[in-house]
């Protein structure tokens, strides 16, 4: 019976906290092991010290006596020696980690165990255990060999045939000295075989005939080449980047994903003072703090600062996040102050068109995934909050939700939300708009067409939207505006579904889950004959109603912050408020488009406001108008009652202004504003 501990690789060697970079590397290269241990004193696991963890302190210039405890992984995958077999077997099959650290009965470390061994462990045990190592190595990129007594081929799997660019069939049953003449050469200990680019691990085995057969272990190491020569990219890289930054013209820095500065440009150093020692590899909050880089790890998105100044210089900041699989592992903080007046026109449009060309192509390429999620739905009503819990509720089922609303309250974003709140987030989200495909070609959208259906179409055809958002969500914008004969065949496919192509005569079955939307009246619709009665109950099933903009006056305020947020982002401004006049006409006017209406105004106030803060002068003429009305009307009745005040005084001011209950001073201010001789 195999135990666990035959396959187990021992510890011998002690790794701590205070273990340095050069006794690490000595331990790497001496145990060609993928980690190491790192424990206490008295053996107790702490982490463990990976390879990429040797790599990244090499690559930031570490010097060989640093110690190792800051690149240490906290997280380390371990299992304990008396773990039941069949256990082992199940975690090395579903572990995405090459590697585990073995723990004895009081938890101390004692050894590694790897893929490789085990694998290893299981031929030897008995040339029978072809099925066990199917299992096995299907999860895994080990080449494998089995030969007889004889020293002929029994086995071969298709990892091996991947990394040798041999087929299977090649290979059996034939002589393991004809195939790769003076491949073993008596060493049975492991090595690099430069052919296949792998380390090669033999080991004998006793045959059912009670002879030696061997087994031949290919551990691909391609990847690990591939890495290294990514390691001398990188290095080159960070050579490129270090030039630039020391004759950059402004002043720049970066920090890692634990905000440390890790590059730092002379500029920089000259206007803050600092010496290049005294700043590298430190937290950037400790050393400059008026930076305020840490801002984009929460925000995750650029900005630019106001003006501050340094000894008497002005500089603005400009700080970018840096991300990799949507999350920020590092940031660049960007100074301009050199002839500041001069560039920092060219500099706002630059960033503007940056950050909007970034802007869109996100949003390209989001374009058959879901954008949104209920944090992008902005309100503060109370009903608005039932609706979102109520949607979301809806989204864990399979049922057909009918989103009804005024034009720009958002009805796509509930229909974005609820899709990615759904069991087919991962899935496609396909959004067609009813209302801008011409009605000729609405049905070819929907559903595909084969190849000649009509004059025009594609030689090998075209799969329609159904087809797309198979397993997903599709969204039908604008419902209400589909043709009669269309709502037909729309029904039966939710009825059946399954459809069939333009042009085609096979079925084609799909699961999709239907979000519809309108703005239009369905139940009128219905009573006209423009709308289908079993359609429409049948899309009718949840419905959520999106009340109007001024439906939830005290929503305009706070979207109005929201959205400065979100379009400062985007068009690279550094808006910071709002005057009293402005935000007067913006909460006053009643907003037909809704949301979209004041997202598109606040992008124009935005882009044309030039003292920090949107002014009335910067909102479009027909906002203004009422406002302007509303004042010309107080001012007529202020001028109005001046006149009547001193008309009755006889011209004495200070009797006048004591009859209107303002001071002398304000009566002779208002005199002067309205042009009155007295």
């Amino acid at each position: 019976m195999l135990e666990f501990r035959d396959i187990v690789t021992p510890v011998d060697c002690l790794v701590t906290e205070t273990t340095t970079l050069q006794e690490a590397v000595e331990i790497f290269m001496e145990k060609k092991w993928n980690l190491l241990p790192v424990t206490d004193l008295e053996r107790n696991l702490l982490g463990v010290f990976t390879r990429s963890g040797l790599y990244q302190m090499i690559l930031e210039g570490n010097p060989l006596e640093t110690a190792i405890q800051p690149y240490i992984k906290k997280e380390a995958r371990s299992i304990r020696i008396d773990t039941p077999y069949n256990e082992i077997e199940q975690a090395v099959k579903t572990s995405q980690v090459g590697t585990g650290v073995v723990l004895d009965e009081q938890d101390k470390v004692i050894g590694l165990l790897t893929k490789t061994e085990m694998v290893l462990a299981l031929l030897k045990s008995a040339n029978t255990l072809k099925e066990q190592l199917e299992t096995i190595l299907q999860h895994s990129n080990i080449g494998v060999l089995m030969t007889d007594g004889s020293q002929q081929m029994i086995y071969a799997n298709e990892a091996f045939a991947k990394i040798s660019g041999r087929t299977v069939a090649s290979i059996m049953s034939r002589k393991l000295g004809d195939i790769f003449p003076g491949l073993l050469n008596g060493d049975d200990m492991p090595h690099h075989y430069e052919k296949f680019k792998s380390i090669l691990h033999v080991s004998s085995y006793e045959t059912v005939n009670h002879e030696e057969g061997k087994i031949l272990l290919f551990q691909d190491i391609s990847e690990l080449e591939k890495m290294a020569e990514e390691l001398e990219t990188v290095k080159k890289l960070k050579l490129t980047i270090e030039t630039t930054l020391e004759y950059a013209y402004d002043g720049i820095l970066m920090t890692d994903e634990k905000n440390r500065i890790t590059m730092v440009s002379p500029p920089m150093l000259e206007l803050f003072s600092l010496e290049k020692n005294e700043v590298l590899h430190k937290p950037v909050e400790q050393v400059l703090p008026q930076l305020k880089l840490g801002n984009v790890f929460q925000s995750e998105m650029a900005e630019v600062s106001d003006f501050n100044e340094m000894n008497g210089i002005r500089y603005i900041v400009n700080r970018i996040p840096i991300k990799k699989d949507g999350k920020v592992i590092g940031a660049i903080g960007k100074v301009m102050f050199r002839q500041l007046n001069e560039v920092s026109e060219l500099f706002k449009r630059l960033q503007k068109a940056e950050n909007k060309a970034s802007f869109f192509h996100e949003q390209l390429q989001k374009s058959e995934s879901a954008r949104f999620t209920w944090d992008h739905i902005f309100s503060k009503d109370p009903y608005m909050e039932k609706l979102k819990k109520s949607a979301a509720k809806a989204a864990k089922g399979r049922s057909t939700v009918l989103i009804r609303g005024e034009s720009g309250t958002g009805k796509e974003l509930f229909a974005h939300a609820i899709h990615n709140s759904s069991a087919r987030s991962e899935r496609k989200f396909i959004v067609v708009n009813c209302a801008a495909i011409p009605e000729d070609l609405l049905e070819s959208e929907f559903f595909g067409y084969e190849e000649g259906a009509f004059t025009g179409a594609k030689l090998r055809g075209k799969i329609g939207k159904f087809d797309l958002a198979n397993g997903g969500t599709l969204f039908l914008d604008e419902i209400g505006d589909m043709s009669l004969s269309l709502q037909a065949k729309l029904l039966r496919v939710l009825q059946e579904r399954e459809f069939y192509r333009v042009g085609g005569n096979v079925r084609v079955k799909v699961d999709v889950r239907i979000i519809a939307a309108t703005n239009r009246n369905l139940e009128e619709m219905v009573r006209q004959g423009k709308f289908r009665e079993d359609l429409y109950y049948r899309l009718n099933v949840i419905s959520l109603n999106i009340p109007p903009l001024r439906d939830r006056v005290q929503d305009v305020e706070y979207l109005i912050m929201e959205l400065m947020k979100e379009l400062n982002s985007m068009l690279g401004t550094s808006i910071t408020g709002i005057a009293s006049s402005a935000k007067t006409a913006l909460l006053r006017y009643e907003w037909p488009g809704n949301v979209r209406e004041l997202r598109n105004v606040l992008e124009r106030a935005m882009t044309f406001a030039e003292h920090g803060k949107i002014q009335a002068e910067d909102l479009p003429d027909y906002l203004l108008s009422p406002l302007i009305k509303q004042i010309s009307l107080a001012e007529d009745a202020e001028l109005g009652a001046i006149r009547k005040a001193l008309s009755q005084t006889n011209g004495n001011k200070a009797k006048a202004a004591k009859l209107l209950g303002i001071s002398r001073s304000g009566l002779y201010e208002k005199i002067k504003k309205y042009q009155l001789s007295v």
